[in-house]
């Protein structure tokens, strides 16, 4: 779903209009520009993105209405709409530890020099 349609969702949710939610929504979907598919979602869409969203937006927005709506209710939003719950981070790296592939296991030599 796209950042728009997920505004127009918001304002189904919580009032007000897309403009409103916009911001929010582009921010998690931004990541698409990093691999082009699903798995953009693996570096936002799970909870300590959701608290990056507040860290960023503040922890509410005034909506074009006038009412108070909470940054964490526009992004659990966001995320519930595109993974059908909200992951923890631990929730993609399950694969990642259960089928490592083997450069992420090798320990690179560490330099001795000193840097200034």
């Amino acid at each position: 779903m796209s950042p728009y349609y997920h505004a127009v969702s918001s304002v189904k949710k919580f009032g007000g209009q897309w403009s409103d939610y916009v911001a929010i929504h582009d921010w998690f979907d931004e990541t698409k520009a990093y691999t082009g598919d699903w798995t953009h979602r693996a570096l936002r869409h799970h909870s300590v993105g959701i608290q990056w969203a507040i860290e960023r937006f503040g922890h509410v927005v005034v909506n074009s209405n006038g009412q108070t709506i909470p940054v964490k209710m526009i992004a659990e939003q966001h995320v519930e709409e595109d993974c059908g719950f909200i992951p923890t981070p631990a929730d993609y790296l399950k694969g990642l530890k259960d089928k490592p592939d083997g450069w992420m296991l090798k320990v690179k030599v560490k330099s001795r020099e000193v840097m200034a």
